[in-house]
């Protein structure tokens, strides 16, 4: 867990995706289109990959991918983050973690 935590801090949105996953490409092309450019890490493409999805499920990120960090805190996956843009929350979030300038 220490290597997501050490992660997550280091960049204001950090997406953990896996290439094959549907709502990955989703949440990432989300993302591309309010003109953020997310730190992803691809988890089925990283020598670590496999190491990192496990500490997320120990973070309590279940399904694993996608997982979204902002200002590096756990916001959630799909579901959460479609909820928040839903809702209007997403961008004054990204504005505040400082991934989004407009």
């Amino acid at each position: 867990m220490e290597m997501v935590n050490k992660i997550v801090s280091e960049k204001p949105l950090v997406v953990f995706s896996k290439t094959s996953c549907c709502m990955s490409h989703t949440i990432k092309s989300l993302f591309y289109d309010f003109g953020v450019n997310p730190t992803v890490y691809e988890l089925d493409e990283i020598s670590r990959g496999r190491d990192i999805e496990q500490a997320l499920l120990r973070l309590g990120c279940d399904p694993t991918v996608p997982a979204v960090f902002i200002g590096g805190e756990f916001v959630g996956g799909a579901n959460e983050i479609m909820s928040l843009h839903l809702n209007r929350s997403l961008k004054p979030l990204l504005k505040r973690a400082g991934a989004l300038w407009v």
